[in-house]
């Protein structure tokens, strides 16, 4: 940024008109509605998608369970995960508000787990013409089509088309994303050239490889964790059963480093790091598995559920850290990639020549978390290494908690517990304009 521009940054800082409050209320008032406002949308979208990827996941894992009931030939109708409602994220909460709020709706996934593993182990019971695997899918057929109905009436398009603020809510919900979030989607068009800044930005490449090499291991044991646990020793009814509890710490790990994440800004990469490393020894221990008793393979199965909190660490620091529509756009589709190819990829090394062992499948597990850990760490000092150098070239610390400079110069200011506040600040027309994270002022990135 030049330095006209930056002269800028401080004269508005100190001028009369940055000091109006936001939408004419005092202080307390805007925090209040600020209040009301997170809360309503809370209330409304959380539960929403957590039991909408409840639902996805449910299928994923019954299909681990259908296999030890007769189903095995078909193991890549599990890719088909839908990553949309990480847009809906970015679109309707702030840089600080999206890692937690990400974790808690992607335990869905793990809830799900654990309540399929119910299911199946009451339905595993049934003696029919159909078998039981069949009617596995026939009960979640039936749930996940009634549940769209409510989808449809009660999930808003947008933060604009929200029935459930009044007007006023709607225009503070809609700015606060744009003052300390990663702006919005309404009138912005596609913009080929922030899919080729997309495709040159490195931050894009490594989180890409990180998220490939974490669903490699997600795809597998998903599929075969039931599998997996027979060759332990246990029975098919005994197999569901034990996957609730890995369920379970699945479902911990993926909340409480969400809301760990969303509460400090420097801790994302590490977070990644603290999630894999519990797998890579868990994978360990079975691939020794002839050499240990099988309380301590299960103990090891146990210690891959914590692998599955690196993708929602990943897409938090997506929706964190990129801006312009068309951009994030790209990066969430090659996340999609990634993801559907992790999973497709995933069950391919659990090969049947290989049981009851499978040590090339836990071979591979290893080695991708152990990737995983070296890519954290160089994405991380990459992240760093920009937000030095933007302050340097910019003259201004900037926050990874604001969404940039707005309102001619003025920066989202933070409170002694780094919470960004959004008071007097009133937005100008040329801060809804679509940008990129690269060419917004002041934009810093989390870690």
């Amino acid at each position: 940024m030049d330095t006209v521009k930056q002269t800028e940054v401080t004269a508005t800082q100190e001028s009369p008109d940055a000091t109006r409050q936001l939408h004419g209320h005092t202080d307390a008032e805007q925090e209040a509605l600020a209040q009301r406002v997170l809360r309503k949308i809370d209330w409304r979208l959380i539960p929403l998608m957590f039991i909408t990827y409840n639902l996805n996941f449910m299928d994923k894992t019954i299909l681990s369970s259908a296999a030890v009931f007769g189903l095995r030939e078909d193991n890549v109708c599990s890719h088909m995960f839908d990553l949309s409602v990480l847009i809906s994220t970015t679109l309707r909460y702030t840089r600080d508000e999206i890692p937690t709020r990400t974790g808690y709706w992607f335990a869905g996934n793990s809830i799900g787990g654990l309540i399929a593993s119910f299911l199946a182990f009451g339905i595993g019971h049934i003696t029919d013409s159909l078998a039981p695997w069949q009617w596995m899918y026939i009960v979640l057929g039936v749930l996940t089509f009634l549940w769209a109905i409510p989808l449809l009436i009660f999930l808003p398009d947008s933060i604009e088309k929200a029935s459930f603020l009044t007007e006023e809510e709607r225009k503070f919900a809609a700015d606060r994303v744009v003052i300390s979030g990663t702006g919005r989607t309404a009138h912005a068009g596609y913009k080929f050239a922030q899919v080729i800044e997309c495709l040159i930005d490195p931050k894009t490449w490594l989180i890409f490889s990180m998220s490939l090499l974490t669903q490699i291991p997600n795809g597998g044991t998903q599929n075969f964790g039931n599998i997996v646990l027979k060759s332990f020793g246990f029975t098919s009814l005994q197999s569901t059963l034990l996957v609730i509890p890995a369920s379970v710490i699945s479902a911990g790990t993926i909340a409480g480093t969400g809301w760990i994440a969303g509460r400090f800004r420097q801790l994302n990469c590490i977070l990644i790091i603290c999630v894999v490393i519990p797998a890579i020894v868990g994978s360990s221990l079975i691939y020794v598995r002839p050499r240990t008793s099988s309380g301590v393979q299960l103990f090891g199965y146990f210690l891959l559920s914590t692998g599955t909190g690196g993708i929602p660490l990943l897409m938090s620091l997506v929706g964190a850290n990129y801006k312009g529509v068309t951009k994030k756009m790209t990066m969430t589709a090659l996340l999609f990639i990634a993801y559907c190819a992790g999973n497709i990829a995933g069950p391919q090394f659990f090969r049947t020549k290989d049981a009851p062992h499978y040590n090339l499948a836990f071979r591979a597990i290893l080695v991708c978390y152990s990737l995983v850990v070296g890519l954290a760490i160089v994405l991380r000092c990459y992240l760093q290494w920009m937000n030095a150098k933007r302050e340097s070239e910019e003259g201004v610390k900037g926050s990874a908690g604001a969404g940039g400079v707005v309102a001619g110069g003025k920066m989202a200011d933070e409170d002694d517990k780094g919470t960004v506040t959004t008071a007097q600040i009133e937005l100008r027309a040329e801060d809804y304009d679509d940008v990129t994270d690269w060419k917004t002022f002041g934009f810093r990135y989390r870690l």
